[in-house]
C-alpha cells in the first residue's frame, strides 16, 4: 500500500536516536528524569503532537508548527509553566532535532514542557507556583496508523471532563486520563474509539480527536464551549471543507440522539489525521462504507499536509537536510 505520492508507508513508531532535554541534545536512551519528578507525580505538564510528512520533492515539512507551539505557549502559561524557549527558538530546537535525527519519512513530533522540582524554600505539596520547569522534545518515525476504511466508535458512559474542571483547550497530560478510561471501555467491548459527551449530554469529542458529522450538506462539528480541544486539525478541516470543498460548516452542540441520523461522521486529529466513523454504538452509517464527504475530506488534508496544494504553503515549515 502507498500513500498519496505513491511512496511506502513509513514503519510504525520507529524511536529516532537523540532528544532534546532542558537545553541539551542527549542519546534517547539516556534522557531520564527523577522519580519525584512533579509533573510524574501529578499530572502537571503540558504537550503537543506534531507531524512531519514528505513532500513531493522528498524534503521533509512539519505541519503547521507555529500554530502547534502557539498552542503550547498558550497552554504552559495556564500551569504557570515558566522560562521556555520563545516561539521562534522552539522552532529551530525542533527542526534542527529532526535534522540530527536524519528524519527523511513521515514522524511525529513531542514537544512537553512539564513541572520539574520544588524551588528551595518551597513548602511540599501540589501546587504551580515554586516548581521549576522543564521541557523534553523527542522524534518518531511514525506514517499513518488509522485504516482508511474507517473505525467503529462506541459513545463512552465516562464523560469528557468540563472546561470549568480542567482547561479543556489545552493538551494537559493528566487530563488523558479521561480519554484512557473511555478508551479502554470502548475497546474491551470490540469497538475502537470512543465518542464522549460533555456535562450537558452532548457531543464533545473522541478520546484524542475532534469529531465531525455530515448532515443535510452541512459539515457539522461541536463548539468550543463544548468542552473541546481547539484543534489544529480541526480547524485545517473547516478551511479546506469552507475553501475548497464550498461546504457550509457550522459549529453547534450536537445531541446524543443527534448522532443516529448524521450521515456521516469522522474523526480528526494530528496522531489520527482523518479516519472516517463507519458505526456508532448499534447504528451503521453509509451501510458500513466510507461516505463521500468523509473521503474527500480525506484525500484533500492529506495532499494538503504533503505540499500538494501550493494555496497552504505557508502551513509547511522544511527540515534542513
Amino acid at each position: 500500500m502507498t500513500d498519496v505520492l505513491g511512496n511506502p508507508p513509513t514503519p510504525p513508531r520507529k524511536p529516532h536516536p537523540w532528544v532534546y532535554l532542558d537545553g541539551q541534545v542527549v542519546a534517547a536512551a539516556e534522557a531520564m528524569i527523577p522519580i519525584t519528578t512533579q509533573a510524574f507525580n501529578y499530572g502537571t505538564a503540558v504537550f503537543e503532537g506534531i507531524r512531519a510528512y514528505v513532500g513531493v520533492s522528498g524534503e521533509l515539512n512539519v505541519f503547521r508548527l507555529d500554530d502547534h507551539l502557539k498552542r503550547l505557549d498558550n497552554s504552559a502559561r495556564l500551569l504557570r509553566l515558566e522560562n521556555l524557549p520563545r516561539r521562534a527558538e522552539m522552532k529551530a530546537i525542533i527542526l534542527d532535532l529532526l535534522q540530527r535525527n536524519q528524519a527523511s519519512t513521515e514522524s511525529y513530533i513531542r514537544p512537553m514542557a512539564y513541572k520539574k522540582a520544588l524551588l528551595p524554600g518551597v513548602g511540599f505539596g501540589v501546587k504551580l507556583t515554586g516548581v521549576s520547569t522543564g521541557l523534553v522534545i523527542n522524534t518518531v518515525a511514525m506514517g499513518s496508523y488509522m485504516p482508511a476504511e474507517g473505525i467503529r466508535c462506541a459513545v463512552s458512559s465516562w464523560r469528557r471532563i468540563p472546561d470549568i474542571s480542567l482547561p479543556a483547550r489545552a493538551k494537559i497530560t493528566g487530563s488523558y486520563a479521561n480519554s484512557a478510561l473511555a478508551m479502554e471501555s470502548a475497546q474491551r467491548n470490540g469497538f475502537d474509539d470512543a465518542l464522549m459527551l460533555n456535562v450537558h449530554g452532548n457531543l464533545a469529542e473522541s478520546t484524542t480527536s475532534n469529531v465531525f458529522v455530515v448532515k443535510d450538506g452541512c459539515l457539522i462539528t461541536p463548539p468550543l464551549s463544548a468542552h473541546i480541544l481547539e484543534g489544529i486539525t480541526r480547524d485545517t478541516v473547516m478551511t479546506l471543507a469552507r475553501e475548497e470543498l464550498g461546504l457550509k460548516v457550522i459549529e453547534r452542540d450536537i445531541s446524543f440522539s443527534e448522532l443516529f441520523s448524521v450521515d456521516e461522521c469522522f474523526l480528526a486529529g494530528t496522531g489520527v489525521e482523518i479516519v472516517p466513523v463507519t458505526q456508532i454504538d448499534h447504528c451503521v452509517l453509509q451501510e458500513g462504507r466510507v461516505g463521500a464527504t468523509s473521503f474527500a475530506i480525506r484525500n484533500l488534508y492529506l495532499k494538503t499536509v504533503r505540499g500538494l496544494n501550493s494555496k497552504y504553503a505557508q502551513w509547511l515549515s522544511p527540515v534542513s537536510k
